[in-house]
């Protein structure tokens, strides 16, 4: 093949490139920062406006009565029965690839259960199979606050009502310790 040979492959490979209407990347950094407080706020705001529209009994899945005190440092861990051992032993050790990542710092309770339901929901609408949950280790900052880590307590009990959650556990140190849960989807239908 010659140098021209190539240059018109080239030429036609591009322009069936174009013709299916494919576009060149301006950039090809992804934007890996917190979302603005600005932002946070937009998104919460809409989702409390569409929740409300919603009748009592649906507007949410998770609850948050009876939310079990952890400690900071505490390691999670819950599977449904129906699990493999096998699959949960490999969830612990880190080894099944997380696809998909929520950070929970800096939420109210009521912020950070819409972020979860909605988070969740848009993870297994997109067929991920395991997530990483960063809920943090930190106390109640106000006074008269809470004794134990009380986002870290509420994800505890949320995700374990959620009927699409296989399971979860305490992540690696790399992916954040007890600060952090992998947490396993059931991507197929019921």
């Amino acid at each position: 093949m010659t140098p021209s040979d190539k240059d018109e492959d080239f030429n036609a490979f591009r322009q069936a490139l174009e013709a299916a209407g494919v576009k060149r990347l301006t950039t090809n950094r992804a934007d890996v920062g917190r979302a603005r407080q600005q932002d946070r706020q937009l998104n919460a705001d809409a989702r409390r406006e569409a929740a409300e529209q919603v009748s009592p009994s649906a507007q949410s899945q998770l609850s948050d009565g009876g939310v079990e005190a952890v400690t900071p440092h505490q390691r999670l861990e819950f599977a449904i029965p129906d699990l493999p051992q096998r699959t949960f032993a490999q969830l612990k050790r880190g080894r099944i690839p997380w696809e998909g990542g929520l950070d929970l710092h800096g939420y109210t309770v009521d912020e950070a259960r819409f972020e979860l339901e909605s988070f969740i929901d848009d993870a297994i609408g997109n067929r991920m199979r395991c997530v990483l949950i960063v809920h943090g280790k930190a106390r109640a900052q106000r006074a008269g606050g809470a004794d134990y880590p009380v986002i870290k307590s509420h994800v505890n009990t949320w995700l374990k009502s959620w009927s699409r959650v296989l399971g979860f556990c305490s992540a690696s140190e790399i992916d954040g310790g007890t600060g952090a849960l992998y947490v396993l989807l059931r991507t197929r239908g019921d």
